[in-house]
């Protein structure tokens, strides 16, 4: 037998070995808490309304935070993947902070910014807008953990962009508006959508920067545990289960969406 033969595929057959290992330790939770979970009780857990306006709260509220995101978020992240300047790799890296700060410690950063005793809380007060127990708090918690994952994905997009494109059609006499949302936005798209699909389930499961800003109105999270801490496992777990369902049927779905968008 073929000594380089026998190298490749030992290292192949391990590796599928420790990769399924990695694969079934994230597969096998979450399907244990939906296949384990009561049909019955999980219809009625979807019939519950204060169950079905925390979930649909969250879900609205991560996509406000998405959109957000996308508009403050996708400049930086072109200009981070065509711009060289002095501490470049200083803000490279302080947009990755929100990523590794413990969230429960972000949320107290972020109260320390926008509580009614504070600067930008007094003047976003002044305009009519609070963020302690309100929607909007808990859109900021929601932005500040998950947007590093849209800037990060939108840059590698559109570094895979040659600027010679760009400059074509600026030769061409394009604006360099004209060059952006004609050439570079267009080429880069598949990873900024991907971005804003992980900032948007990011912002989903949040939980701890929330319940800092904004315990009331309960988004999912909150609810699962407040349920687990007053009622035990047996009140929490059917609607993890359901959260986590909505989520998996989201993820299926955009991908399949990617993958025709590819294939067209």
């Amino acid at each position: 037998m073929d000594k380089k033969w026998f190298i490749t595929n030992s290292m192949t057959f391990t590796f599928i070995l420790l990769g399924l290992v990695i694969f079934l330790f994230i597969i096998v939770p979450l399907l244990k808490i939906i296949v384990t979970s009561d049909p019955q009780i999980l219809l009625e857990t979807a019939l519950d309304g204060e169950v079905m306006r925390s979930i649909g709260l969250t879900l609205y509220a991560a996509l406000i935070t998405t959109v957000i995101g996308f508009f403050l978020g996708v400049p930086l992240a072109y200009l981070l993947a065509r711009i060289d300047f002095r501490g470049k790799n200083l803000v490279e890296g302080l947009v990755d902070v929100p990523i590794v700060v413990p969230h429960i410690a972000a949320g107290i950063a972020l109260l320390f910014v926008f509580g009614r005793s504070f600067a930008a809380g007094k003047a976003f007060h002044f305009i009519g807008i609070d963020f302690l127990d309100s929607m909007a708090g808990i859109v900021v918690a929601m932005l500040f953990v998950s947007v590093p994952f849209l800037i990060n994905s939108a840059k590698e997009g559109f570094k895979k962009v040659d600027v010679r494109l760009e400059k074509v059609a600026r030769s061409l006499g394009a604006s360099p508006w004209q060059a952006f949302f004609k050439v570079s936005f267009p080429l880069a798209w598949r990873s900024i959508v991907s971005g804003s699909m992980m900032m948007w389930a990011r912002g989903i499961s949040e939980f701890a920067a929330v319940i800092i800003l904004a315990y009331h109105p309960m988004i999912a999270s909150t609810l699962i545990y407040e349920r687990f801490e007053s009622y035990g496992l047996a009140y929490a777990q059917p609607v993890a289960a359901l959260l986590i369902l909505i989520c998996l049927i989201s993820f299926i779905l955009f991908r399949l969406m990617l993958y025709r968008g590819q294939r067209t």
